[in-house]
């Protein structure tokens, strides 16, 4: 072979390896893209886009820090299902585990007559003995079960706090479950009664500390009345309960209340149960022995929504008559009346014959009495219902023909009379026609005289007793004097009235009171109110008489400096000698030092006075012949 052979073979194998070398590369590089751009999609797909993919000739290696061991085998299975697994490089990293949240630390505690049980899981730093020694005061001669386990976490903002509330419920409560956790605690514990429920609460609300939410349930069980019975007997020489039912509070206050004006003599309870026939009952009750009251002498039982009134043997037919109808109409719905009028052995003296139609505030219209035929009693009935009330008209009358002429014209006169009226009353006897009751119109003594002159013509005699109530004049609008009384008591309930000790200045808290006590006073200057001062008994007892009345005078300056009327406010120190509660605990005495309103017994409208008058002396005529007056 000649040296220039040779040369070109040399040159041609180098030139053939360098293409086949730049051939494999190039190979090498497509495989690896391919390989990497495989890989990578098939982790987008997984979501597993923490992993990164980068290849070396063959081989696929997978860097990244995987969030936990589950996530890498997934990742490292993915890829070796794309390329095979053997080229695959497991470069990944797993992070470190976060660290364990701290548990929910939680207190359960029970207590009942059986005794007490604690268990749950609390911060390793106060420790199973504090929650015990927190009753030691209580757990003496109780068997205690300590279920209490700890975990050594840092003890949680609050957790002290409110354990420590948690256990003075427990200590209060003689029946309770109480669940305590970090910032909240929650209270559900049975009481006796009403009254050591509220006693509960408010000692309970006092010791709340700061930043730790509570939630009181505390429930006072009241037994099953049934029959729900009330029976209250009234004589000349007193009158007394046989039975009393009320549902509320509230109501057996209201009740007993009534009784007391009825003359009430001998023991004034009244039990609270369940299983009332109407959430009216206190209204329906105080309405009976009103109407008792108005007989003199009697008995009123109240069964369920049953309501029976029997007059005394003597009672004049006429004095019964107007009290059941009038009672009749103001009983609430449910209940239904039975009057009883006991006849007198021997005696025949039913009174003047007489017509009565009462009209209720509710709407209710009876109509009772006399009227001559039955003709005249579809005649009276229609235009009562046209005029009072279509679906709200009662008639209970009897016919006699032996009354005197016109007897039926002057009866539908005095019920267009009446349809002027709010509510109230017409009488029609043989010489008189009087129209009683209460109006919200000023101009209704004149507009009545107008049409009754008009309709009965002058020679007949009539009496107007009509009162003028702002509390139904529309243009009033204004609230009664107990309306007045509570909306200022609701907020002295809220927050007291409180003075700094041995003080009588008006403190940056109590005045914020009275200017919420003074938005309400402009409207009651109709009602006539007390401010009462009282104290507890520490100290002399002409000390706290003297600083009680103090108190009351800053309270009645402090309402004039924002500018109220106060003419008909009154102050009154009473000292020490009216407590609502017990001296002899720190509890009882803070529920003494208190300012409170009240309705003095002039504080009603002169208006409700007047009707009053008006029924006492119509129960006298009812009782004696009564002497003709002027026309009015």
């Amino acid at each position: 072979m000649s040296r220039l052979s040779a040369i070109a073979a040399i040159l041609a194998f180098v030139i053939a390896a360098a293409l086949s070398a730049v051939v494999a590369t190039v190979a090498a590089v497509r495989i690896e893209d391919r390989s990497t751009e495989a890989v990578e999609f098939a982790m987008r797909e997984e979501g597993l886009d923490w992993v990164r993919v980068a290849a070396d000739g063959l081989q696929v290696e997978l860097t990244g820090v995987a969030p936990d061991e589950a996530a890498r085998f997934r990742a490292i299975s993915r890829a070796g299902a794309v390329v095979d697994a053997d080229r695959v490089i497991d470069a990944l990293e797993v992070a470190e585990a976060d660290r364990i949240a701290p548990p929910e630390f939680t207190l359960e505690m029970l207590r009942n007559g059986d005794g007490i049980s604690l268990i749950g899981l609390i911060p390793d730093e106060v420790g199973r003995e504090a929650v015990a020694d927190g009753i030691d005061d209580i757990r003496a001669g109780v068997e205690v079960a300590n279920m209490v386990e700890t975990a050594s976490y840092p003890t949680p903002e609050g957790w002290d706090a409110a354990m420590a509330f948690g256990l003075r419920a427990l200590r209060e409560l003689p029946r309770s479950q109480i669940s305590v956790f970090a910032n909240r605690v929650e209270v559900t514990a049975v009481s006796e009664s009403i009254e050591e429920r509220a006693r509960f609460e408010r000692v309970l609300n006092r010791a709340v500390p700061e930043g730790v939410e509570v939630i009181l349930d505390i429930s006072a069980p009241r037994p099953v009345i049934t029959p729900f019975t009330l029976r209250f007997v009234r004589q000349l020489d007193g009158a007394e309960f046989e039975a009393c039912s009320a549902d509320t509070e509230a109501a057996r206050g209201r009740i007993l209340r009534a009784a007391r004006e009825a003359g009430l003599t001998g023991p004034d309870d009244c039990a609270i149960g369940i299983g009332v026939p109407s959430p009216q009952w206190a209204a329906a009750v105080e309405t009976g022995l009103d109407a008792l009251t108005a007989l003199g002498a009697g008995t009123l039982t109240f069964s369920d929504a049953d309501v029976t009134l029997i007059a005394a043997e003597g009672t004049s037919q006429g004095l019964f008559d107007r009290v059941v109808g009038e009672l009749d109409a103001d009983l609430p719905d449910v209940f239904s009346l039975h009057g009883v009028l006991p006849e007198t052995p021997d005696s025949n003296d039913e009174g003047p014959p007489n017509f009565v139609a009462t009209r209720s505030p509710e709407g209710y219209v009876q109509l009772r009495g006399r009227l001559p035929d039955d003709q005249d009693e579809a005649a009276v009935y229609a235009y009562a219902r046209a005029m009072l009330g279509r679906d709200d008209t009662y008639l209970a009358t009897r016919t006699d023909d032996a009354l005197p002429d016109g007897w039926t014209v002057r009866v539908l006169a005095g019920l267009e009379a009446l349809a002027l009226l709010h509510n109230g009353s017409l009488t029609v006897e043989p010489g008189l026609v009087t129209v009683r009751g209460n109006t919200g119109s000023r101009t209704a003594r004149s507009d009545l005289s107008r049409l009754l002159s008009e309709k009965l013509g002058e020679a007949q005699n009539f009496e107007i007793q009509v009162s003028y109530q702002e509390l139904l004049d529309p243009e009033a609008n204004i609230p009664t004097p107990e309306e007045c009384v509570a909306e200022i008591q609701a907020i002295l309930t809220e927050t007291k009235i409180t003075f700094e000790p041995g003080s009588v200045e008006i403190t940056e808290t109590a005045g914020a009171i009275l200017d919420r006590v003074a938005e309400i006073l402009p409207n009651c200057r109709h009602a006539r109110m007390e401010i009462g001062g009282h104290t507890d008994s520490q100290g002399r007892e002409e000390m706290n008489l003297g600083l009680s009345q103090s108190r009351a005078d800053a309270v009645l300056n402090g309402l004039m400096a924002r500018e109220v009327l106060v003419s008909n406010l009154t102050a009154q120190g009473y000292g020490e000698t009216q407590p609502i509660d017990t001296n002899e605990t720190e509890e009882g005495r803070e529920r003494n030092r208190r300012i409170e309103f009240r309705l003095l017994a002039g504080g009603v409208p002169s208006s409700q006075r007047e009707e009053a008058a008006a029924d006492a002396a119509a129960e006298t005529a009812d009782a004696a012949p009564a002497e003709e007056e002027p026309d009015e």
